[in-house]
């Protein structure tokens, strides 16, 4: 304590204690409410301070205290619930709202992770405290600015599920993951094909994109996120055919980039330059501060009531791995004092508010083992409630499908999955995405069979201007860039199908009747194509065929496959009417010229669904296309999204 300037003592919070002074006065009375006063009187820390609030300023700085102390309970997981009573007087000042835990009408969940899970489980409970659930579809609408931020930048580890799951927070994830992650600040539910996927996004822009490049899809809301695209649509049906031309002004050239997890991809396939590339060491570690910490250790120790830990077990699940013996040293002292904060006694022989357990002294003293009891019914709160679980599984279901971590780790995400789907009611695990890192899309098993078989695919898929097409190719590789699977099939199978009912049905002849043989495929250039690089996520549909014989294409590297995708890609120009667009410097390779009061660019577009998506989706400062078939494309795909909407009026900025 302190001694204020009128003789009023001030509470000091040294050791972070009245957090779980008051977390341990409302957990014993639940599920009763306890009014400001009540709180004010039990826990010490108040008390010693504020006395019975029997002035507006002490009755001001408890309210000020407390409900600062709620906050930081709220940001480690533990919420409190607050109610108004029909006596409250707020014209004299007075809070007397009452409060307690909020701990739902259901139990919480408590299982059992071995060591190893923790890198896959930690990185899955980021995603899940990241990604934000849209509840709008089910709810009345509410104003919402659209640049309010529905996802925190800054995650923190759930503390429930941290209470089983001790070292969770010390985990070090992948700076890739956390980067992705961190930059979709935004969530928006998307309908796809009659199912409700919960999209996390960085702006209009990216969200846009996605829907676009997911044939089918529709944003069901937030609304503003629905009046975003619309706009999109509208001003892409009003783009001029563009110059084609470079004028006289300097051009500059976007360096191609590579994304982390591209270049991590390809040293995994040696597909590098021979030289080893530095690593960075990850730099995302979960730390937390004392009482974060102490209160992960209460509730650990709340959910495991009677057992027997060491000292050093705990010091390496709660504060980490030590390098030696010394640093060990240090982390077994700290846990020890962390039990004496918890089981503290006052100066006047009354108990603290924080005395959360009765502990066998002797056991700690002669043997440095830690066995609690008594926790005055903090095991509420440890554990994993329902609504986060099935938010935790559908995380785990993401990444384990997802290019965002290394196989091996996706392969341990796939096995926890299957072991939390078992505690989820059926239908009630939601359904998450990342913009730009997609999972695997349903054709990716059939399509890595028929590689395997050497089989050829009939298959169709999705143009730029959202109509089906079919063809009959053989696939050669699967791959992944910049979050998005890929597949370089080969075009020219001659006779190897010739006579199948594929062959015949994908391939008619000029007067409607099928048989005729398969044409060579021609690009603008008038060379032959062979090579088509196919976003996998575009496949609506694909079967099976026996070829008559094997198909021989020569086995070309990734890196090959996407140089031959930019060398034998159409040439094509997009007008701005401003200036440092952002994603014009992510471009690789493109050419940008000053045009009046916007930017010129000219780029080679080896994906003309990509480039209809893109000018769609960044409409707002795009004035003008070329070449026409791609402006053709992007109005017919444009309208088609129009007329498959609700008929609304325009939307006004």
């Amino acid at each position: 304590m302190a001694e204020g300037m009128n003789g009023r003592r001030r509470f000091s919070d040294k050791w972070g204690k009245h957090e779980l002074d008051v977390l341990a006065v409302l957990s014993s009375a639940f599920p009763q409410w306890l009014t400001s006063r009540q709180i004010a009187q039990r826990v010490k820390a108040y008390a010693d301070s504020y006395g019975e609030l029997a002035d507006q300023a002490a009755k001001a700085a408890f309210a000020k205290q407390f409900q600062r102390d709620r906050a930081k309970l709220a940001a480690m997981g533990i919420a409190i619930e607050s109610r108004q009573p029909e006596y409250s007087s707020k014209s004299e000042g007075q809070d007397f709202a009452s409060y307690r835990l909020q701990l739902g009408d259901e139990p919480r969940i408590r299982m059992q992770f071995d060591q190893e899970d923790l890198p896959v489980l930690a990185a899955a409970n980021y995603l899940a405290r990241s990604i934000a659930m849209s509840q709008e579809a089910s709810q009345p609408a509410r104003p919402v600015s659209r640049t309010t931020p529905r996802v925190p930048q800054v995650p923190i580890p759930g503390l429930g599920l941290d209470s089983i799951a001790p070292g969770l927070g010390t985990q070090h994830l992948p700076d890739s993951l956390v980067k992705v992650i961190d930059s979709r600040r935004f969530a928006a539910t998307i309908d796809v094909d009659g199912e409700k996927l919960n999209v996390a996004y960085t702006d209009s822009d990216d969200l846009a994109m996605f829907v676009l490049e997911h044939p089918g899809a529709t944003i069901v809301s937030p609304q503003e996120a629905v009046d975003a695209f619309r706009r999109r649509l509208h001003a892409a049906t009003n783009f001029e055919l563009a110059d084609e031309s470079i004028g006289d002004t300097a051009a500059t050239v976007v360096t191609p980039a590579i994304s982390r997890l591209q270049q991590a991809a390809e040293e995994a396939e040696g597909e590098g330059d021979g030289q080893p590339r530095p690593r960075k060491s990850s730099s995302a570690f979960q730390t937390g501060s004392e009482v974060d910490r102490r209160l992960r250790l209460m509730l650990f120790l709340s959910a495991h009531l009677g057992e027997e830990f060491s000292l050093a077990e705990l010091a390496e699940r709660f504060i980490g791995k030590a390098s030696g013996p010394e640093e060990l040293k240090k982390s077994i002292n700290t846990i020890h004092q962390d039990i004496n904060t918890l089981t503290t006694v006052s100066d006047d022989g009354e108990m603290a508010g924080s005395q959360f357990f009765d502990i066998d002294w002797t056991l700690l003293d002669e043997a440095g083992v830690v066995s609690a009891t008594n926790s005055l019914g903090l095991e509420r709160l440890a554990g994993i409630s329902p609504q986060y679980l099935s938010m935790l599984t559908a995380s785990l279901n993401y990444l384990a499908h997802s290019p965002l971590l290394p196989e091996r780790s996706r392969q341990q995400a796939e096995a926890l999955y299957q072991r939390l789907r078992k505690h989820v009611g059926p239908g009630e695990t939601p359904w998450l995405s990342l913009t730009g890192y997609e999972t695997e899309p349903p054709s990716f098993s059939l399509v890595q069979r028929a590689i395997k078989t050497d089989s050829l695919l009939d298959m169709e898929y999705t143009d730029g201007a959202g109509r089906i097409r079919r063809k009959v190719v053989a696939p050669a590789k699967i791959f992944v860039d910049e979050g998005l699977y890929y597949a370089a099939v080969w075009t020219d199978i001659g006779d190897a199908a010739e006579g199948t009912t594929a062959e015949k049905d994908a391939y008619p002849s000029a007067d409607g009747k099928a048989g005729k043989t398969r044409p060579r495929l021609k690009q603008g250039t008038g060379r032959d194509r062979q090579w088509q690089v196919l976003r996998l996520s575009r496949v609506e549909h694909a079967e099976l065929v026996t070829p008559k014989h094997k198909v021989e294409f020569p086995d070309v590297p990734v890196s090959e496959l996407r140089r031959w995708s930019f060398d034998n890609g159409t040439p094509a120009v997009f007008i701005t009417d401003a200036t440092d667009l952002p994603y014009i410097k992510s471009l690789s390779g493109a050419t940008v010229e000053t045009c009046g009061q916007g930017q010129k660019v000219h780029l080679i577009v080896s994906s003309d669904s990509w480039f209809v998506a893109f000018c769609i989706a960044h409409a707002r400062h795009i004035t003008a296309v070329a070449p026409q078939t791609l402006r053709k494309m992007i109005l017919a795909r444009a309208q088609r999204e129009l007329s498959l909407s609700a008929v609304v009026p325009e939307p006004q900025d």
